[in-house]
């Protein structure tokens, strides 16, 4: 399906202007055309990393206005008012959903660039039907039109928009002490064909160096009913609620870190970093990163054991306003990439698994692109035949995940390792809409790989072709984290 010219062509004046986001969007050649819309273009979602919660889908949530879907909680768009000088009232404050939405409104129309202008624009296209744009003066009509969809049409609900997604499978990102309640109510719902399983993220009983680490560690025992008095007893209350993750379906581990550290200490030391800090003691950096390390290599060994994924996410610096922080708290849109991320350290620390044995399948995010190469040559370092791609660099992430960072991203995985085996796409969202990220990367990855067709660095031989992108796309992450979906 390859689109003849369209609107802009002039040909008598040697013009050719594409429609804004025609269907040919981002495909700039036969190629990368026939790839999208013949392979990429209806392959299913396997979102098996994203923040959505799990009781909005459990109640099936239906949205009052597009405010609340688009607004409610995504820093994306937050910073990007901020940026262009919007009062905190129309962004997190008190001012009304419609006057919020205006704002937004005025500040999309001059975003030109940002991937927020892409994302926006495929979101009311699919999902609502708007083939216009939204700016300040067309912000009625499209608050009119989304608005009487979200109240109304049936496929409208937080299920309606994953089912006309094409989801078949959904991984929450869940604390060791949540109750899973909501995941063990779907997994019953025989209603809601889509699978949504729990993901073990268990950065706050690793924290140790903030404050509400010990509160958080009263939490664990009563949930795990081990008591936690040493660095051994709290692992064990840990793998106690890995068991109960695991009766869920869990079998994907996730984890925000500063960086990939490898300090090692014997036991003895780590047990008396444990108990310096359970006295109230201040710890070193150089403690908090011992325990760090063993904390890691324990739970690495145990994912290992349980046939687990492991996602390491890192380089990221957190909370950078202070006074905004003490407003409205984490994850408002104050985070920024961190450059201080050693690639030897994360080197060791997966040798010090792969030498016993017991490196797991694992997946390398970092929030500074500088590290792709880095990333590239590390993965090399630890493939094997248990596995397609057992190392994975993750796709773009955060502030990466833009049509520039996704090709860099990709060039770098290609050049360096084994793109044909990458697990592509993750929503990482808190938004119902954004399964759309998933057609704009596709997109940028047919172009990318069209365009090498198309330059003669790789021929046409688009039966390969066609496993590469569909195993991008979705096949690939089948395979590599084991979901059955053939039952809920």
């Amino acid at each position: 399906m390859i689109s003849e010219p369209g609107p802009g062509w002039a040909p008598e004046k040697g013009i050719y202007m594409k429609k804004f986001m025609d269907e040919e969007f981002l495909l700039s050649t036969p190629a990368a055309q026939k790839l999208y819309h013949e392979y990429a273009e209806n392959m299913p979602i396997l979102d098996y990393h994203c923040h959505i919660n799990p009781q909005e889908i459990c109640e099936d949530r239906r949205f009052d206005n597009i405010t609340q879907v688009w607004l409610g909680g995504d820093h994306y768009k937050w910073r990007l008012m901020r940026s262009a000088g919007v009062d905190e009232k129309y962004i997190t404050g008190d001012a009304t959903d419609r006057k919020k939405f205006q704002k937004w409104a005025e500040t999309l129309a001059k975003g030109i660039g940002n991937p927020l202008y892409h994302w926006s624009h495929l979101e009311l296209k699919r999902y609502f039907g708007y083939e216009g744009y939204l700016n300040g003066k067309t912000a009625q009509e499209v608050w009119d039109l989304c608005n009487d969809k979200l109240q109304h049409d049936p496929n409208m609900t937080v299920r309606g928009l994953i089912r006309q997604s094409g989801v078949t499978l959904i991984c929450t990102t869940d604390d060791p002490v949540d109750t899973l309640e909501y995941h063990d109510r779907l997994a019953k719902d025989d209603s809601f064909e889509v699978q949504v399983l729990p993901a073990w993220r268990p950065d706050k009983a690793m924290n140790l160096e903030q404050a509400p680490w010990k509160e958080y560690l009263e939490k664990l025992q009563t949930v795990s009913g081990v008591k936690i008095d040493s660095f051994a007893t709290l692992m064990k209350a840990l793998t106690v609620r890995m068991d109960y993750f695991a009766e869920r379906k869990c079998c994907v581990s996730d984890h925000a870190l500063e960086y990939v550290m490898y300090a090692p200490a014997s036991e003895e030391e780590v047990e008396k970093i444990f108990a310096r800090r359970m006295a109230g003691e201040t710890i070193t950096r150089e403690e908090e990163m011992k325990f760090k390390t063993a904390y890691m290599t324990v739970l690495g060994r145990e994912y290992h054991r349980r046939g687990w994924i492991m996602q390491l996410h890192y380089g990221c610096k957190r909370n950078n306003n202070t006074q905004m922080f003490k407003q409205l708290g984490p994850d408002t849109g104050y985070d920024c990439i961190n450059n201080y991320a050693p690639s030897s350290e994360m080197a060791d620390f997966l040798n010090s698994l792969d030498v016993t044995g017991q490196l797991p399948k694992t997946i390398l995010y970092s929030l500074n692109p500088n590290d792709n190469a880095s990333i590239g040559t590390i993965l090399g370092s630890f493939q094997n035949s248990s596995a397609v791609a057992k190392i994975q660099q993750g796709s773009a992430w955060w502030f990466n995940d833009h049509k520039v960072g996704m090709t860099e991203q990709m060039t770098t995985l290609a050049n360096l390792g084994f793109l044909a085996g990458f697990v592509g796409m993750l929503t990482d969202s808190r938004s119902f809409l954004s399964y759309t990220r998933h057609e704009y990367f596709r997109r940028v990855m047919c172009e990318l790989l069209g365009g090498w067709v198309e330059n003669g660095e790789y021929p046409e031989d688009y039966e390969t072709l066609e496993e590469i992108v569909k195993g991008i796309c979705y096949n690939n992450a089948v395979k590599y984290f084991g979901f059955n979906l053939e039952t809920k």
